[in-house]
Formats: structure tokens, C-alpha cells, sequence
């Protein structure tokens, strides 16, 4: 299952980047890299993943405007938001946003991988949820 599952990491720190990526393909995700805003941007447009794991905290455009966009253009990708700030603030914005997930660095591998999971289950239960909606309306 885990190898079907594409994941978009986004990070202005090559060192989280390469970490996460170690971590993620590990556990046999497939995994894309990207260190900005603009470049997730252009890898969203390109290819289809199922989740994107973001930081809050980029030099240019936040986090948070990158997760309103994937929600407002890609509602189907489950979006996980990931800061070394974990006040309550940063948390329930982005959950307001429309996060589906969030985590605090530093983190522990087996942290990372069971959210990635669960967001990924709950992802999947939605878009089906939404499948059987539209059956029962037809």
C-alpha cells in the first residue's frame, strides 16, 4: 500500500528535506522534495500526490498560504503541517485552514510515519464518503 502513496515535502531546510525523505522512503512512500512555495506549486501542477507534508515557518511565502491554495485548488491531498513553533495559535490556524494534520519538530520517526498514515486513512474515507454521497444522489 505505502508504495502507491506519493508524498510532496516541503521545506526550506535541506537538512528536514533530506531527513524526511530518509525517514518516508524507509517505510516505502514515494516521496518528492521541494525547498519553496513556488516549486511545490509547480509539482502540484505536474503530478498527483496524496499528501503534502509542509513546514509553516519559509522565507518567502508561508506555510499557511501553501496549504489554502492545496485546499482551494487540490481539496483531495491531505496536507500535514509541521513547525518547531507549537503554540496553540499556530495549531488551531492551521487547522482552521483546513490542515489535516499537524506535528511540532522535533519529532521521532515513528511520530512523522503514524501521522502521515492517519492522515492518509482519513483522507481516503473522505474521498470515499464523498463517492457514496454522490451514488446516492443519482
Amino acid at each position: 500500500m505505502k508504495e502507491n502513496v506519493k508524498i510532496l515535502v516541503v521545506d526550506d531546510e535541506a537538512i528536514m528535506r533530506n531527513l524526511l525523505l530518509k525517514i518516508l522512503e524507509q517505510e516505502g512512500y514515494k516521496i518528492t522534495l521541494s525547498n519553496c512555495y513556488k516549486e511545490a506549486i509547480e509539482q502540484l501542477e505536474t503530478d498527483d500526490f496524496d499528501i503534502v507534508l509542509s513546514d509553516v515557518k519559509m522565507p518567502e511565502i508561508s506555510g499557511f498560504e501553501l496549504l489554502k491554495e492545496i485546499k482551494s485548488r487540490w481539496p483531495k491531498t491531505a496536507v500535514i503541517m509541521m513547525t518547531a513553533y507549537g503554540d496553540a495559535y499556530t495549531v488551531k490556524e492551521a487547522l482552521m485552514l483546513g490542515a489535516d494534520e499537524y506535528i511540532t519538530k522535533p519529532f521521532k520517526s515513528y511520530e512523522i510515519s503514524l501521522i502521515i498514515e492517519r492522515a492518509y486513512w482519513r483522507q481516503l474515507a473522505s474521498n470515499k464518503r464523498e463517492l457514496i454521497n454522490l451514488d446516492c444522489q443519482e
